[in-house]
């Protein structure tokens, strides 16, 4: 059902968009599917910037 919250509901085109960006600049086509939860997306979502914000990390230097 629409709008209960419980997660289910398809991505929004918003969440696809974004989704689809990260995964390409991350170079993980898997990453993004079709027909994605919105929770799932989300999850997604968070996963995919956290790599970039690790990858976008200066090296360790001593």
């Amino acid at each position: 059902m629409a709008g209960d919250g419980n997660g289910l509901e398809p991505m929004t085109v918003t969440q696809a968009t974004y989704l689809k960006t990260l995964a390409d600049q991350m170079h993980d086509p898997k990453a993004f599917e079709h027909g994605l939860s919105r929770s799932e997306a989300s999850r997604r979502i968070d996963v995919l910037r956290e790599k970039i914000r690790i990858w976008e990390l200066p090296p360790h230097t001593d």
